[in-house]
């Protein structure tokens, strides 16, 4: 009679439950050195750098997003744990924002892979700015890769208690807002602490790219007339004409023969809105004597209008054309199409400037004067 084989203790068989256990717990080891080597291709075990967190600010999720550029619908800093996240409060037509772009881009590039996770959050100063469409063409334009969400109630920016364009927050990996920057420049800095919390999050964390830092050369010292806006909403001067801005109905105005620095002139047919000021007349102008080396307007209209830009009473030539004027038979105009930011003066020094600009066509909108 044959006898029965018995199973030795460590023979693998399907029902060996020691032999199930140890397989068991190599599968879960394998599993964990998969995601560790994710964050760290060196294959280095991690270090964190302990930091007291005590009397730091939880930073307040995403909330009330109406739409989502470069990431999946329901993006959450609850799902960001472990990353390093900067926090971005901007808008398409803002000159200042507009000029951190770069900067936001190049971080994305260097650090995305190291941890750091970048996100826009566009909250709208003007009424177009809410249109998914035209947040993505700006997108677009900048070449912004890093996730960029709507926030077009203010939900987020309130419970940042922010009151700024552009504002910058830093999340480290494990929530805490531990660092912020209001409006432009300190580039430099805010690398300097993008890189430190990348560190605390791994020591041994190589971060090759931190060794060509951002030079932070921004100085609009010379610049001396501020931003000008032309909604009643967000007026915080007068029209420099005598009538002042005109908000029950159209009204017809004449261009004076001096200007008072840092008002607009209206010339030709206007009224004014919460957001912007029409032309309602066929043709108009507008003046203003400034101090800056840039100027820009954020502008639309939806019919098109064309703007021929005269500066220190001449017309514009290749030397200061902004950068949407183009040559059209011999002239310098700026066509107006959509509703966003037109700089319409380049020149090379901040020295007080007139500009009186022509404008053909109605239903021209003028929102803001802004400087660089």
């Amino acid at each position: 009679m044959k006898q029965e084989k018995k199973n030795s203790a460590f023979e693998i068989t399907p029902n060996n439950p020691i032999v199930l256990g140890i397989v068991l717990i190599a599968i879960v080891g394998a599993i964990f050195l998969v995601e560790l080597t994710k964050n760290n291709s060196a294959g280095i075990p991690l270090e964190t750098i302990a930091v007291d967190k005590t009397g730091l600010q939880a930073a307040p999720d995403l909330q009330g997003i109406t739409g989502y550029i470069n990431s999946e619908p329901g993006l959450s800093l609850k799902d960001l744990r472990g990353k390093v996240v900067l926090v971005d409060f901007w808008t398409y037509s803002c000159i200042n924002c507009i000029r951190t772009i770069p900067y936001l881009n190049d971080w994305h590039a260097k650090y995305a892979n190291d941890g750091l996770v970048i996100i826009g959050v566009h909250a709208p100063e003007f009424e177009f700015e809410k249109d998914h469409g035209n947040v993505r063409t700006a997108v677009e334009k900048y070449g912004i890769q890093y996730p960029v969400v709507q926030d077009n109630d203010f939900t987020t920016w309130r419970a940042y208690e922010n009151r700024f364009w552009p504002h910058k927050f830093l999340i480290d990996s494990e929530g805490y807002i531990r660092y912020d920057h209001i409006g432009e420049g300190s580039y430099a800095e805010t690398e300097e602490k993008i890189v430190e919390l990348l560190k605390e999050k791994n020591a041994n964390a190589k971060l090759e790219n931190s060794s060509n830092p951002i030079v932070d050369d921004m100085n609009f010292d010379g610049i001396g007339t501020p931003e000008i806006y032309l909604g009643a909403a967000f007026a915080r001067a007068p029209l420099g004409n005598d009538e002042d801005f005109s908000l029950d109905a159209p009204f017809e105005y004449t261009l004076p023969d001096t200007f008072t620095a840092n008002l607009p002139y209206f010339g030709g047919t206007w009224q004014t809105f919460d957001d912007y000021s029409k032309l309602f007349s066929e043709s108009g102008e507008v003046a203003l004597y400034y101090k800056a080396k840039n100027l820009n307007i954020v502008a639309g209209s939806l019919q098109g209008s064309l703007i021929k830009v005269f500066l220190n009473g001449k017309p514009l030539t290749e030397e200061n054309a902004g950068e949407d004027a183009m040559l059209v038979e011999g002239e310098w105009v700026t066509p107006i199409t959509d509703r966003k930011l037109y700089n319409l003066v380049s020149a090379k020094d901040y020295d007080p400037k007139s500009i009186v600009f022509l404008v053909e066509g109605k239903g021209f909108e003028l929102y803001t004067f802004t400087f660089g």
